[in-house]
């Protein structure tokens, strides 16, 4: 093995240092002129890979679930939803807690749109190619918002905006859940992600976003007031605001 070869396999296996945000860093995905049949492949295994790493079924109980309307649809908006897995997720499990939850998933990326519109509907779920400063425009609000791995891939002028479009969205809440930058979450997510690997972006992509991804401390210093920062073990970490 060359030596360059053996860098790119230790810096995807263990990076030197995360002691910063490495904001230099792009995901394959985002590229609009990446393979669109390993693209293809990421969006199918995302629900997989959200369903072991993400915690979103203990985040829908605590901070989701006890907004909900006993009586009544409740509306819930997904920022950035690219393939929809989150907000098809959350819509099962309010049907079966026996809520009517209405969500809408957004993205302004026409593959990522063009994706969550042509998978089998779910029933109370649909889908918009739309940016949260347009529905904002539009005067549209809904009683939660979430988003799933969306902050670490914002400018923090693009993160300022959304944070201050889902206070002005949200009637009750807003969750904002991410990756936590860590070395045992990097090591971790490299050899577990192995399996979901081949033919796909989830490996590569998956290390670039915790490179990319803050820490508690890092959060709960950009945190705009009103919002807190909660740490779910090492490596997840939620941005909530209560708007009541």
């Amino acid at each position: 093995m060359s030596e360059d070869a053996a860098r790119r396999v230790r810096r995807l296996v263990l990076p030197p240092d995360l002691s910063e945000r490495d904001l230099r860093a792009v995901e394959l995905m985002d590229d609009p002129d990446c393979d669109p049949r390993r693209l293809a492949r990421t969006y199918a295994r995302f629900r997989m890979v959200n369903a072991l790493v993400a915690g979103w079924r203990a985040t829908y109980r605590r901070h989701l679930r006890p907004h909900f309307h006993a009586h009544g649809p409740t509306t819930l908006l997904d920022l950035g939803s690219g393939g929809g897995d989150l907000a098809r997720a959350l819509a099962r499990w309010a049907h079966r807690d026996g809520f009517d939850l209405r969500v809408t998933g957004i993205d302004p990326d026409p593959r990522a749109f063009a994706w969550a519109r042509n998978q089998p509907p779910v029933a109370g779920v649909q889908f918009r190619r739309a940016s949260s400063e347009e529905l904002v425009a539009d005067g549209s609000r809904f009683d939660l918002v979430t988003s799933n791995h969306l902050l670490h891939h914002l400018s923090p002028q693009q993160r300022d905006d959304v944070l201050t479009d889902s206070e002005q969205l949200a009637r009750l809440a807003a969750v904002h859940s991410d990756i936590q930058r860590s070395r045992l979450g990097y090591a971790l997510f490299s050899v577990a992600s192995l399996p979901l690997a081949p033919g796909s972006f989830i490996r590569e992509d998956g290390l670039t976003s915790i490179r990319r991804s803050y820490t508690a401390a890092e959060l709960r210093r950009i945190a705009p007031r009103r919002w807190a920062v909660e740490a779910l073990g090492p490596w997840r970490l939620l941005l909530v605001h209560d708007a009541r």
